[in-house]
């Protein structure tokens, strides 16, 4: 266990909430990668689409187009051009929405049970998808089958991607690596630093690692060279006194390569994991973030508010229950790394 530094107070920035949010939870939340639109899925079986426009410290979010599962979404993810929309979850399938055309989705994945994870791999111009069925299933959208099905040790929870690294989390705390320049044999696997569920992972943007969040406030930073095992620590994050969060989301920013961490403490943080500090801590919202994205360069943090039901049926109140999505504009100085004071002795 190894301690962050001392971070500046939350505060509590201005924040701009999106136009016409779900009416039920968001599962997840991405930016394109070639322009400000963001893409979130819900459990009101919906995809929708906004056209985010930032200009002077001010943010304008446009409604532009929505989709229909015939059950809860639970993933989303760009086509590396920005023109392509794919969205799976508890109908088992993934639909393929060319959203920029206004053509219609059409069905390209199908699993035995709900779709938890999706990425697309530009390099390979392949879909991964990760399963309850305990599979990953590789996609060729031209061909009605998968190119390739990899058994996983447990169900699908969790899945992070810079090619040529993979790392799909399973139940029973199972972390499996893939290199990708040879995807049918699993590189790694290693069950997970920390002692509860995994809920999130974020791949190092130089591909040596990655970063895991569980259910029990914590996120680790794992190497996968032994030789880096000495860099390898796990911190508390989302916590409250004696209350312990999930960690939901776990982001790197694109240009700089600190991380945002998200909870369902209602709570998102900016760290730095090479010099072990807080950068920033925002303050409490009313209700769980439980997903949050960067867009393509870092200049927008989005992230859901909403019940995640982590505290059972019993605590929510329909009544007061809302979905909102809030869009954030990190400062410099809440997303760069410091510089590093000079030190002695070991590092």
């Amino acid at each position: 266990m190894s301690a962050f530094g001392a971070s500046n107070t939350a505060n509590t920035p201005p924040k701009f909430e999106v136009a016409q949010p779900p009416s039920d939870g968001v599962s997840s939340l991405c930016f394109s990668p070639k322009a400000n639109y963001l893409v979130a899925t819900s459990w009101d079986n919906q995809v929708r689409c906004w056209e985010v426009m930032a200009s002077g410290g001010n943010v304008n979010t446009v409604p532009k187009a929505s989709i229909s599962h015939e059950q809860p979404v639970l993933c989303s993810a760009w086509k590396d051009d920005g023109t392509t929309v794919f969205s799976g979850g508890c109908d088992k399938q993934v639909k393929m929405w060319p959203l920029l055309s206004g053509s219609q989705p059409v069905t390209v994945a199908m699993h035995d049970a709900p779709i938890k994870e999706l990425a697309w791999i530009p390099e390979m111009n392949l879909l991964v998808t990760g399963s309850w069925d305990k599979t990953l299933r590789y996609w060729d959208l031209r061909q009605q089958n998968p190119a390739f099905v990899q058994q996983l040790p447990d169900r699908c929870y969790a899945l992070t991607l810079r090619h040529p690294l993979m790392v799909v989390g399973t139940a029973d705390r199972n972390l499996v690596v893939f290199n990708l320049q040879n995807p049918q044999t699993e590189f790694k696997r290693l069950v997970s630093p920390l002692k509860y569920q995994t809920r999130c992972l974020a791949a190092f943007p130089d591909q040596q690692g990655f970063l895991v969040g569980s259910i029990e406030g914590r996120v680790g930073v794992h190497h996968i060279d032994d030789s880096q095992s000495s860099k390898n620590f796990t911190f508390k994050c989302h916590r409250d006194g004696n209350d312990i969060y999930a960690v939901n989301s776990l982001n790197f920013h694109p240009i700089h390569h600190t991380f945002a961490t998200a909870g369902s403490d209602g709570a998102f943080n900016f760290w730095d994991k090479d010099s072990k500090q807080r950068l920033k801590a925002m303050a409490r919202c009313s209700n769980p973030i439980p997903c949050s994205t960067f867009n393509n360069d870092g200049s927008i943090f989005a992230y859901a508010v909403c019940y995640d039901w982590s505290k059972g049926a019993e605590n929510h109140n329909p009544s007061t229950a809302k979905t909102s999505i809030y869009l954030h504009l990190p400062q410099e100085a809440e997303v760069k790394a410091k510089p590093r004071a000079a030190t002695s002795g070991r590092k």
